[in-house]
């Protein structure tokens, strides 16, 4: 199937999250009594307050988080060669980088043979960018509105799904992946769990975009490795910031 698919038709994509406040003391009291009964499931064993957690962990749930960066990325024709050209969308006004990305799906990604593709994306990143989307009052473009679609009428795609060949037990990272197919690592500066940091504590955003283009770069790399599709080299990848 995965072969059928015309590698121009797909945009993948990924998402970069963090706290909605800097601080869970910056919370209004009722989003605090919210996330203090979501503390208390998550915790576990650890011994940690609502507000160690929140500072950790909020940026994964979309009631309690915001995306500060969606980076996308499309193969495209250039003569004899293929291409790929990465564009990160990023601002601190989560509703103008919903709003530009939503028109890039509604303008080049409308059409039913169009493809979403992400890494962990269809746990996490198609979902949490259509919440957000609602929670911005953004309409949902057609290619991410999984409301009355059949189950085969969603072209959404997912590098770790495909992975596991029906093994449902197991996470696999995509620096793990990349890894074992031998591609350069995405993680040569800073990783998911440092964004919230990046973010909040040193506000460099443009650090955090570039990082999400390694990401996008790193998951088509990794789909030419499941579709025997060839390479894509540095020189024939162009970023945007």
């Amino acid at each position: 199937m995965l072969n059928n698919i015309d590698l121009k038709k797909i945009l993948f994509l990924d998402v970069e999250t963090a706290p909605i406040v800097s601080d869970y003391e910056q919370l209004a009291d009722s989003f605090k009594e919210l996330w203090e009964n979501k503390a208390d499931r998550i915790r576990g064993d650890q011994e940690k307050t609502a507000g160690e957690l929140f500072n950790e962990r909020a940026g994964i749930y979309s009631e309690f988080g915001k995306i500060v960066c969606i980076s996308a990325g499309f193969f495209y024709d250039d003569g004899d060669e293929l291409k790929f050209r990465c564009k990160a969308f990023y601002s601190d006004d989560e509703s103008e980088l919903l709003r530009d990305f939503a028109a890039l799906l509604n303008n080049s990604f409308n059409s039913n043979d169009n493809y979403l593709c992400g890494h962990n994306s269809r746990e996490f990143d198609f979902p949490y960018i259509a919440r957000r989307m609602l929670i911005n009052r953004i309409p949902l473009p057609k290619i991410i509105n999984l409301q009355g679609k059949k189950p085969w009428e969603v072209t959404h795609l997912d590098t770790m799904e495909l992975w596991k060949f029906g093994d449902y037990k197991n996470y696999t990272s995509l620096a793990l992946l990349a890894t074992v197919f031998g591609i350069p690592t995405p993680k040569d500066d800073i990783k998911g769990s440092d964004v919230a940091r990046v973010y909040w504590k040193e506000k460099d955003l443009k650090r955090i975009a570039i990082y999400c283009n390694k990401d996008v770069v790193t998951t088509a790399r990794l789909f030419l490795k499941y579709t025997f599709a060839g390479e894509l080299d540095d020189e024939n990848v162009e970023y945007i910031l």
